[in-house]
């Protein structure tokens, strides 16, 4: 894809830009190999051997037919293409990722096909094509060295020279060989007569690779290449021209096909076709999607491709370096318009398993051994894993993660377009007859045996057409990639029901009838099917981010300027566009918004200002207007209803018309001026090419240089204009690598240089990458939170939702898992942090109990008296909130659990002090962690715990909100206003407890304790005591203060102030009240030990500490009118504005209509605001007073008489009389301001507050309780009150339970 940079420019488009060799060096000999060294270095380091004692590659445990040895480039040619350098070390090892591999006439020698990629600096991309074959040893030396190792190997394992154990395993990867002395039953004998090497009696084969190297994945054309330059070489008759020519004419004289156009070319047999989308179609892909879908299944595929999006780390596991590549480039592909922006490596040698370790998200591809288990490969980290076991068809997915949307529709459409091409898309399930952990394409769909057969009938049949060893008899081997024996094979096809002399039959017929045009039918069928897959995946995008461009914020004048602060700008509005998505889409997008493949998709589209516009983005520009152009999206649209991509058929017409009408075909390979005599032919084995006619191309102009000579022009003078435009390239650099992208640096690993420095030297970038990371993640937390407090206290508008802040704190978890693997010595369980916190745990334990005899006495004391005033205070102990942890049954698994444990410290403003305390035990520290490891690094570490502790200046309630349904213990304490007078209380007092979630019910205390604890299912965030007791006893009044209630394992502590008697003949005569409560801050004591000297001034206020008009001052304050009004429209505003909010995030009604700043309150003072018997009486009659006798007088018989006449006022009027007799002949014992404020929520609840306010001003009872001037009897005020009421109408208002309790309407 972006590999189409490297071709432009300074470079002539040419289809490949290498041909290189890679084997066995005989004037050098065998020489084991440098990266089975440095493996075992790191292996013995991991350990936590000394690694300088390891071995030094020599393994004589090891058969020498299973060692690796060192391979080399023998030749690539051109010398050097000054656009894109030959890197000879990567490609070396990506040519022969396990190094040289012998074998002996008894082995299977079957060649091998693989792809790799190179990722430059820059992000752009090199392809490199990979045919390996066997070529017989004819140096003495070499034979005479294997024999010598095979005797030294005897001697030291006499054991083992019984032919059983000594033959090759196919070509196994470095990594698992150094294991293989530990399980020696997975070796298998291919025949009786593999007893190891003799010279005398074996001839010795090695492997050798053809590589073309090529800047865009062309992968069918250069793997048909490499298959008939093979072919020349084991043919029995030589090839028409000698190899050069054909190389040279690759090289040189075949240039890449145009944008939108095809391309056809001459091999050593037949020519080869290759074509390029069009600029508004999909980028290149060539590898066969049809293929993974069959390793994976549909279902496991869109998983995966899920994981992808949202950046997990992605682990692919086979035993064919192809499946690896092909997995992983299609899986990048199906991103389209967003590119994978981390650590990519399809193919990971063994030499770079350390990059397992890397806490950053990454996709790496590990080869593996036959016969290997899953269960022995110890990876470092795997609480963010996406593990996928290609072979097995399965796939292990991390805990907890949000579903792609509408995936069920997705997996019908794209099963229906793989069934149109006779292709099952249930993928493969694991053999249940045939014992090898490969199964191929053909054979994994045991559910449809038509299907089957016809599958590995078509791709036996391509294969024999495409040439690959055209008659031999190992062509029907080649599509079976690594079932690499017969017997294998025969297996394989008894369970088909194929027989293998037909296939062979079929496969010479296809040739034999002009196999070109049946090739290029199944590449037809192949690109057809590529693409169709590709547009289901791309139209799901292009529905999705429809809008996307009107939530991008273009905030800086030119490029220069938004370069420098491009990390304090907020590029895109990710809380409007939430908020404009179907709520079952948000779950998701609301993760995938925060990855960086998404915000480097807005930053090239914000740099496409100035800029010319990255092409991935060009074209999804493109189809969004052209979507617009057919189908203008109305709001109403935004539902999530699946909608089918609609262009398959014409997409995939594109892509038939390009191969059936060429459009371009390359010059014919031709006869070279070359030396006459050298590179003799010789069949078997590869000719030493001339390297003086291919170091060069051909001088004459030749039909595509000069066509493309004035592109290069055109381009060229573009190039020069756009110059002075562009920013300089220092700055840009130093933006992609620092601003955009953490560890870009690391996305290819470099692969020449692997000495432990330069390894010690990527570990130290994981470092400042995960710092850096720490700092943006807690600064986008703070930011976000503290944005939505200021919106609740007035300011701006909210743009964060609790889904959004669920995201932040997901991904917090998942930082701190990558920190906490960083580095370990040996894994223990899937999560690392949960692993440390136990070892932790037992230590600390170990120590409780040493110390178990001296602090408790003193205890008791000091609560007993510190419950006489308020609550116990609560210690912050790590351990103490990993026993609640453990305590919780729903939780299952160690990731969980370490999760859980993170939001419990984060909602508790501990997880940075919790973390500190871990990290304080050194010893451990260092037992647990390599020296290199993030948690060793001193000053960062200090950093990091810094950037945490600034999470404190917020409120989470991130714990209590997502564990609904656990238990939770209580405390619960009464603070009365005297000291005496609860020792003087002779009644039994209770206490009801409510929260969002629920309520406590009736609790007893008892008598004269007043504190209790009591456990019960999570009550969420807690909005109302009742409070209340039985009036028995001589003295049965009560002044309380407040009730406090205390949530034993978040330690949020709520008070519900009260301030008023309870008692029969004592205040308002309530015996119960309904408290309401707020959070209480922290007091400082207990602050302090949470390491945070934030001053009180600074904490993040909550929504209650605005002050309020009933709380200036107390009971003497007097509102004036206007604070009155303002109280009310405000009261109502906060009602309204909560009802604006998505359900999930409302928070409490109650508070909103019976708290300090409450609707009631407010109404409260509007009734009080010239009410005679305030002043006359002192607080003997109240408003409830005049309630009553209003109600009296309508329902006096005569008065009824008189309202009648006018009916609806006489249905209000009953309406009214109704709800007061109802509250009146409750059996609750609530006082007269209890009963008024019952009124009023149940006249907002039913809406005839509004009603009832007319009848209540036009009663005569109103002039002899309230003065001339009263609010109340104020026409111009009352209509306005009442018009401020009916914006209330609108919302469903409903009253928690504990508010209605008893009536009976």
């Amino acid at each position: 894809m972006s590999g189409t940079n490297a071709a432009s420019g300074a470079a002539p488009c040419r289809f490949a830009h290498y041909f290189v060799i890679c084997g066995i060096d005989t004037e050098t000999g065998l020489e084991p190999d440098e990266l089975a060294a440095l493996y075992q270095w790191l292996e013995a380091d991991r350990q936590g051997k000394d690694p300088d004692t390891a071995a030094t590659g020599e393994n004589f445990e090891q058969s020498p037919l299973k060692r690796t040895f060192k391979s080399k480039v023998l030749a690539h040619y051109p010398e050097n293409v000054e656009w894109n350098p030959f890197d000879q070390d990567a490609v070396n090892m990506l040519c022969m990722p396990k190094g040289l591999s012998f074998r002996t006439q008894a082995d299977s020698r079957e060649p091998q096909f693989h792809s790799f990629l190179i990722t430059r600096e820059d992000g752009s991309r090199t392809y490199g094509f990979v045919h390996t074959f066997y070529e017989e040893v004819t140096s003495p030396q070499i034979c005479s060295a294997m024999q010598t190792l095979y005797q030294m190997y005897q001697a030291e394992n006499p054991s083992s020279a019984s032919p059983s154990s000594s033959s090759s395993s196919s070509m196994d990867s470095l990594a698992s060989s150094l294991d293989e002395a530990d399980s020696p039953s997975s070796s298998s004998c291919r025949s009786a007569a593999c007893g190891g090497y003799d010279a005398s009696r074996d001839t010795l084969f090695v492997s050798k690779a053809l590589c073309l190297i090529t800047p865009m994945p062309f992968m069918h054309a250069c793997r048909r290449f490499l298959s008939q330059v093979h072919r020349a070489v084991t043919a029995a008759s030589p090839p028409p021209l000698p190899l050069e020519s054909y190389v040279h004419n690759i090289l040189y004289e075949v240039p890449l096909p145009p944008p939108g156009r095809s391309l056809k070319f001459h091999g050593v047999y037949e020519p080869i076709v290759c074509q390029r989308p069009g600029p508004g179609e999909l980028p290149l892909a060539d590898f066969p999607l049809g293929q993974t879908f069959t390793l994976l299944g549909v279902e496991n595929l869109v998983h995966l491709f899920n994981c992808t999006l949202l950046e997990m780390q992605i682990l692919l596991y086979s035993q064919d370096y192809q499946r690896l590549m092909t997995v992983a480039e299609g899986i990048t592909t199906l991103l389209f318009p967003f590119q994978w922006q981390h650590v990519y490596v399809p193919i990971l040698p063994a030499s770079l398993l350390h990059f397992l370790d890397a806490p950053v998200p990454y996709l790496m591809g590990l080869q593996s051994k036959e016969g290997t288990d899953r269960s022995k490969l110890e990876l470092p980290q795997e609480a963010n894993l996406c593990f996928v076991d290609i072979d097995n068809h399965c796939i292990e997915l991390p805990e907890d993660f949000p579903q792609f949307p509408n995936k069920p529709e997705l997996i019908q459409e794209l099963s229906e377009v793989l069934l149109r091409y006779g292709i099952s898309p249930v993928g493969g399930a694991p053999p249940t007859s045939v014992p090898t952990s490969t199964t191929t394409p053909g054979s994994v769909s045991t559910r449809h045996p038509g299907l089957k057969s016809q599958q590995a009938l078509r791709e036996l049949e391509d294969d024999g057409r495409n040439g690959n060893l055209g008659g031999e008899q190992l062509a029907v081997l080649e599509l079976l990639q690594g079932n690499a024996t017969l017997e294998r094979l025969q297996a394989l096809a008894k369970r088909t029901g194929v027989r293998v002399e037909a296939l062979r039959g079929v496969g010479g017929e296809g040739e034999a009838q002009g196999g070109r045009t049946a090739v290029e039918e199944e590449e037809l069928r192949n690109a057809k099917l590529n693409v169709q897959l590709r547009e289901v995946f791309a139209s799901r995008f292009t529905m999705m981010f429809a809008d996307y461009e009107a939530f991008v914020i273009h905030s800086a004048p030119d490029l220069e300027s938004w370069l420098t602060n491009r990390e304090q700008m907020h590029n895109f509005d990710k809380a409007s566009f939430l908020s404009d998505q179907p709520e079952p889409y948000l779950p998701f997008l609301s993760h995938f918004i925060e990855t960086q493949m998404f915000a480097t998709f807005i930053d090239n589209k914000i740099m496409s200002q100035w800029e010319e516009k990255e092409p991935l983005l060009r074209v999804f520009d493109g189809r969004i207007d052209k979507a617009r152009l057919y189908n203008v999206r109305a709001p109403s649209l935004r539902s999530s209803n699946y909608q089918r991509c609609t262009i398959l058929k014409e997409s995939a017409q594109a892509i038939e018309q390009r191969l059936l009408k060429i459009d371009h075909t390359a010059i014919h390979p031709h006869l070279l001026d070359m030396k006459i005599g050298q590179g003799k032919y010789e069949q078997g084995f590869f000719p030493k090419l001339q390297s003086d006619v291919l170091s060069v191309g051909p001088t004459n102009n030749n039909r595509w240089s000069n066509r493309t000579a004035t592109a290069q022009r055109r381009k060229d003078r573009h190039r020069q204009q756009t110059e002075h435009l562009t920013l300089d390239n220092d700055l840009k650099e130093k933006y992609m690598q620092e601003a955009r992208i953490l560890g870009k640096n690391l996305r290819q690993p470099k692969l020449s240089d692997l000495s432990p420095a330069v390894i010690a030297q990527t570990n130290w970038k994981f470092v400042e990458g995960l710092l850096k990371e720490c700092r943006m993640k807690t600064k986008r937390m703070l930011v976000e939170k503290m944005g939505r407090e200021a919106v609740e206290l007035g300011h701006g508008e909210a743009n964060i939702t609790g889904l959004e802040e669920n995201t932040l704190i997901a991904s917090l978890c998942d930082l701190l898992e990558r920190i906490w693997s960083h580095g370990l010595q040996v894994k223990q369980g899937k999560s690392a942090l949960w692993s440390h916190l136990l070892h932790y745990q037992a230590r600390e334990e170990k120590l409780e109990q040493q110390q178990a005899e001296s602090p408790v006495s003193s205890g008791p004391e000091r609560r007993k008296s510190e419950s006489s005033i308020g609550m116990p205070s609560l210690r912050a102990s790590v351990i103490q909130d990993m026993r609640h942890i453990q305590s919780m049954g729903e939780i299952k698994t160690d990731v969980g659990r370490a999760r859980a444990w993170i939001r419990l410290s984060l909602e508790k403003k501990l997880l940075s002090q919790h973390l500190k305390r871990l990290l304080s035990r050194q010893a451990l520290t260092k037992k647990l962690y390599k020296r290199y490891a993030f948690l060793r690094c001193e000053e960062e570490k200090e950093q990091f715990l810094f950037h945490l502790l600034s999470l404190n200046t917020v409120d989470y309630f991130c714990f209590t909100s997502v564990f609904t349904t656990i238990m939770i213990p209580y405390r619960a304490v009464i603070i009365p206003i005297k000291k005496l007078s609860n020792a003087m209380t002779t009644s039994n007092p209770w206490v009801c407890v409510s929260g969002e979630l629920g309520d406590s019910g009736v609790r007893q205390i008892t008598k004269n304790v007043l504190e209790m604890t009591f456990d019960c299912q999570n009550l969420g965030k807690l909005t109302t005591v009742q409070l209340g007791h039985d009036n028995s006893g001589l003295l049965a009044k009560w002044l309380v203060d407040c009730v406090m209630v205390r949530n034993e394992i978040t330690g949020h502590t709520y008070k519900f102030p009260c301030g008023r008697w309870l008692g029969k003949g004592v205040d308002d005569g309530s015996l119960e009240r309904v408290l309401i409560g707020e959070l209480a801050l922290p007091n400082a004591d207990e602050d302090s030990g949470r390491g945070c000297r934030t001053p009180d001034m600074q904490h993040s206020p909550g929504q209650t500490r605005r002050v309020s008009i009933t709380s200036m001052g107390g009971r003497g304050y007097k509102p004036t009118s206007a604070q009155i009004q303002e109280a009310i429209g405000e009261a109502v505003n906060s009602i309204c504005k909560h009802f604006h909010k998505p359900e999930k995030e409302r928070g409490s009604l109650t508070i909103l209509l019976c708290g300090e700043v409450g609707l009631v309150g407010a109404l409260e003072q509007f009734f009080h605001n010239g009410f005679k018997s305030a002043r006359l009486f002192q607080k003997t009659v109240f408003v409830w007073d005049f309630v009553e006798k209003a109600v009296a007088y309508m329902e006096s018989a005569d008065q009824m008489g008189d309202m009648q006449e006018t009916a609806p006022l006489g249905l209000t009027c009953v309406s009214l009389c109704h709800y007061v007799s109802a509250i009146n002949s409750s059996p609750r014992n609530i006082g007269k301001d209890g009963k008024f404020q019952l009124l009023v929520c149940l006249g907002a609840r039913d809406r005839l507050l509004i009603q009832w306010l007319p009848l209540l001003v036009e009663c005569p009872v109103i002039q002899r309780m309230y003065e001339e001037s009263a609010l109340l009897r104020d026409r111009t005020t009352v209509n306005d009150l009442i018009a401020v009421l009916q914006t209330l109408h609108d919302f469903p208002i409903t009253l928690e339970a504990s508010l209605v309790k008893g009536i009976d309407l």
